[in-house]
Order: C-alpha cells, then structure tokens, then sequence
C-alpha cells in the first residue's frame, strides 16, 4: 500500500490530503471526491462569492425579510444555534459583519463610534430561525459562517474519502484535521501545534489515528497598533477583539466540535481556560503572556 499526498487551495488556505491506496487511480478518486466536495461548499457558504448561497442570504438580511433554506444549511444554522446557547452568546454568526469596520489591511484601529454603530447590527437571538425558515426582522444584519463551514467541510471530506475508499489517511484545510485511520502500518500520525507567536515553532506534536484537531487564535488576521495585537476572534458584546488567550487547540471525534470549542474558549477570555478544563475534551492553551497549559501538553494520542 502506497502513500499519496495531494494539495490544493480552498477557502483561503493551504489544504492537504495524505493518503493510503492499493494504486494511483483509487488514490485519484478519492482525493478529486474530497477536493470537488470542498469547492462545492466554499461556493455555496463564501462571503466572497456574490452568487454564493450566504450571499444571497446577506442581501436579504441587509434589508430584512424571510426565506426558506435547505436541509445542509439548517444543519449548519441548528449548529451556529447550539454553539451560541453553549458560549452563552459569546459565538454570534450575526458578529462577522466586525470584519467591516476591523480593516486590518489599514493598520487603524476603528473607533467607538463606529464600534457602537455596527453593534446593533449584532445578535443571533434577533434573528427569527425555525428551520427551515429563517428571518430579519430587522435590516443590516450579516451571517458568517467562517467559524463552522471549514471545521464542517473537514467532517464531510473525511466521510466521502471513507465512502470513496479510504482507510488511512488525513486530510487537512487550513490547519483543521481530521484523521481516517492510523499510517497503513499502524503508526499514529504525528500533528504539529503551532506556537502563535514563533510561526515555524511547534508548542506541541501529538499522536492522533483517528478524529480530528482544530485550532483558533490571535495569529492568523490580525494588527499591532501600539506594540498591542488585535486579532479577528471578536466579542460580540464589545465589539473589540478578545485579548486574554492567543490560542486554543482542541482534540474531538468532529472536527466542527473541535474548532467551535476552540472557538468558545478563546471568546470567554479569562474563564476560557476552566470552561475548556470542564469541557472534557483535550485541549492546549497559549496565553498573550506566553503561558501555556491543557491536558494535550503531556498527553499522547
């Protein structure tokens, strides 16, 4: 059995598929059935795409009003839901419309004025969701679905790469792993964390052969005004990015678990790290101080 590794972009990122095959062409086809179902779903949840589905759904909450959506984009909404009751409000797919005042390309920092201003444009429970309808009330309102859609495409990639034919292997978008089966000679795969201030430092390796590693952080987007880091994981509350934890690395069967969690920890800044500890799942945290902590840091896979 041979090892193929396969890459390509997708949502912004660098993406990667390592794989275990009898012969090249199953290799091909699992990897194109991984990689086409990635492009479907970056088509259909970008923000950047005019034609995508949640930019047709932006239009609409722009001005307010009522659609229907169908049955992937109600898992999704149903999940956005839990993430939201579970963070306490903390994670609000209604809080990506802060990316239009944090332009982080400028090196400026926006003021409270217009802070204030886009904060009442923020909140999921304004938002009527019965699925499968979904309705604005009131109009200015923006979905993101960037904390969920790439975690989510990761557990779909490793689901039709299993139908497709694979037992071992890995696939990687962005830094979002998902693992399908152990090296063909049973040997774990061996994950490198990121430090999220020393880029080609790794905080931490672990073993994995099954399940899935996601992380967030300060690191990825992010400006130094005044020696001080701003980051794009933003509070909802305040509209100010969060600035206790610098990064947060979680281990769960989904991925899309893994990344939310990550997620949560990072938005509940100091009490991140107990939420995480109670939370039962492994995890690693880096603090802006350069502290770290988290069962991962001496557990192995």
């Amino acid at each position: 059995m041979q090892l193929f590794h396969y890459e390509f972009k997708a949502m912004g990122t660098a993406c990667t598929i390592q794989l275990y095959a009898q012969n090249t062409q199953l290799a091909k086809n699992i990897s194109a059935a991984v990689i086409t179902d990635v492009n479907r779903l970056e088509l259909k949840y970008s923000r950047y795409r005019s034609d995508s589905l949640l930019s047709k759904i932006n239009r609409l909450a722009a001005k307010g009003g009522k659609t229907r959506v169908d049955d992937e984009t109600v898992s999704l909404l149903n999940y956005a839901t839990t993430c939201y009751q579970q963070s306490g409000g903390l994670f609000d797919i209604t809080s990506g419309i802060l990316r239009h005042i944090w332009q982080f390309q400028q090196h400026a920092l926006p003021d409270e004025q217009q802070i204030a201003a886009i904060r009442n444009r923020i909140g999921w429970q304004r938002v009527n969701w019965s699925a499968p309808h979904l309705e604005f009330p009131e109009p200015g309102f923006e979905l993101d679905f960037g904390g969920i859609v790439k975690e989510y495409a990761v557990d779909r990639a490793a689901i039709i790469a299993q139908e497709s034919g694979m037992q071992y292997g890995i696939i990687n978008l962005g830094g979002d792993i998902r693992v399908v089966g152990p090296h063909a000679n049973g040997q774990p795969w061996v994950v490198g964390i990121q430090h999220p201030r020393e880029q080609q430092q790794v905080i931490q390796k672990i073993n994995l052969s099954q399940g899935a590693l996601a992380s967030s952080g300060d690191y990825e987007r992010c400006i130094v005004v005044n020696n001080q880091r701003y980051g794009h994981v933003f509070n909802p509350r305040t509209g100010w990015p969060v600035s206790h934890l610098a990064a947060v690395s979680v281990v769960s069967e989904l991925c899309v678990v893994a990344g939310s969690a990550a997620t949560i920890a990072m938005l509940k800044e100091s009490l991140g790290t107990q939420w995480l500890a109670q939370l039962g799942l492994p995890y690693l945290w880096v603090d802006v101080q350069g502290k770290s902590g988290g069962s991962l840091l001496d557990q192995q896979d």
